[in-house]
């Protein structure tokens, strides 16, 4: 579905005016479209139907309460990385058994409490993490499921940031040290082998390196289905890329499905997806009002009252995100949007062509419903972002805009 559309030369969040969303509720400002939400998710569904997946909504994309909630009841498991991940989830009303632990650096705390909600299994790292979640489990009287996660050195062809499947990337275990690793971890105590993991990074728009990397794996996973009884999981990560540009092309899920069902069928284990960006990117927009329109000699600065901290994708990886006004214009001006922080890599975007707009006017980021308020912090003293939830003709706050009270709590003098 299309989300954020114009209606008489305004522009709406499904059927709440962005115009009045300001008004009531301040900005900067994120909006999110709840049915585009379960649109995704369902597309993802229905496209992989023949292997019944388990589609894990990756938490750090965007974990605010309301939108977990959203896919809780959508019927969703969630991919965490943190402990604090695993509390959100749990306190939106998830399953334990639907959630998988993910992360390169678990902390013992973090384990125990895992185990004690008894999750579906960790996505292993290294052998020490084994070691740690043997201990872990053995301390509680339990069982520690895993799953190595696997690095099959393919070239996701995104950005160096959010590529992690490629040998020299932190993530993961080659293919010799992968089978050396669940050799160690069967000797361990309370340690069960579940399955296998891999993921090759994010924001991919061809199904080619995902079948690539499914190819690569496929007959270990033969190997240790062989070997291990309990081996029964394979988790396929996530990565599926959206649109940022209108000359981009997500990638279809059915074009996804088409390139790995054939493989996954065969192996017949139970299929484990991880989206996150997929089903969330454009189902949100950051809405910022214009401070000032500075003209120097050089350049035209559109100065608002969203920064860096509030969205930084653009300063940290030279993301695109496109910008409307939320009154029409055809009007464009050449410049960049910049924020109030003290940066000179405070911008939302640079050197692009810009609707031409005044002081007072809003405009909206668009694609920021992933990696946009998760990323998010107070750098400068500027309290973050409110949050709202649009549902059809309905608007709901899902998180209140912080105060510079909120910002000091905790602090001492």
């Amino acid at each position: 579905m299309q989300a954020f559309t114009y209606q008489s030369g305004k522009l709406f969040a499904e059927g709440v005016s962005v115009d009045d969303l300001a008004l009531r509720y301040g900005t900067p400002l994120y909006v999110y479209s709840k049915n585009h939400l379960r649109d995704r998710y369902r597309a993802i569904a229905s496209a992989m139907a023949d292997v019944k997946p388990m589609i894990c909504y990756s938490v750090k994309a965007n974990s605010n309460i309301a939108i977990i909630k959203t896919l809780v009841q959508e019927g969703a498991g969630f991919d965490i990385v943190s402990g604090g991940e695993l509390f959100r989830v749990l306190r939106a009303g998830a399953e334990a058994n639907r959630i998988v632990f993910a992360g390169v650096g678990k902390t013992r705390e973090e384990i125990e409490y895992a185990l004690k909600e008894q999750i579906a299994f960790f996505t292993c790292e290294s052998e020490p993490e084994a070691a740690r979640i043997s201990e872990c489990a053995k301390h509680l009287g339990v069982k520690g499921r895993i799953a190595f996660r696997m690095n099959p050195d393919v070239d996701p062809k995104t950005h160096k940031y959010i590529s992690t499947g490629k040998k020299e990337n932190k993530f993961g275990l080659d293919l010799a040290r992968t089978l050396q690793a669940y050799e160690l971890a069967a000797g361990l105590p309370n340690i069960e082998i579940a399955g296998l993991h891999m993921h090759i990074g994010s924001q991919i728009l061809s199904a080619e390196p995902f079948g690539e990397a499914l190819e690569k794996v496929k007959d270990f996973c033969k190997t240790l289905k062989a070997k291990y009884p309990t081996f029964r999981h394979l988790d396929i990560g996530g990565g599926l890329g959206i649109n940022y540009k209108p000359d981009q092309k997500a990638l279809d899920p059915k074009v996804y499905a088409a390139a790995l069902l054939p493989t996954l069928k065969e192996l017949g284990l139970q299929v484990w997806l991880e989206p996150g960006r997929s089903i969330v990117g454009n189902a949100g927009i950051l809405v910022c009002r214009v401070q000032y329109v500075k003209d120097s000699h050089f350049k035209k600065f559109i100065v608002v009252d969203a920064a860096m901290n509030d969205l930084i994708r653009p300063a940290l990886y030279q993301a695109h995100h496109e910008i409307l006004p939320v009154t029409a214009t055809d009007k464009t001006v050449t410049g960049d949007l910049v924020g109030p922080i003290c940066e000179s890599g405070d911008f939302l975007a640079q050197d692009r062509e810009l609707p031409d707009v005044k002081q007072g006017d809003l405009v909206v980021a668009l694609s920021a419903g992933a990696y946009g308020f998760s990323m998010s912090s107070n750098y400068n003293s500027r309290p973050r972002a409110a949050e709202v939830m649009v549902d059809g003709t309905r608007a709901t706050p899902i998180r209140q805009r912080e105060t510079w009270e909120d910002i000091v709590r905790g602090e001492s003098l």
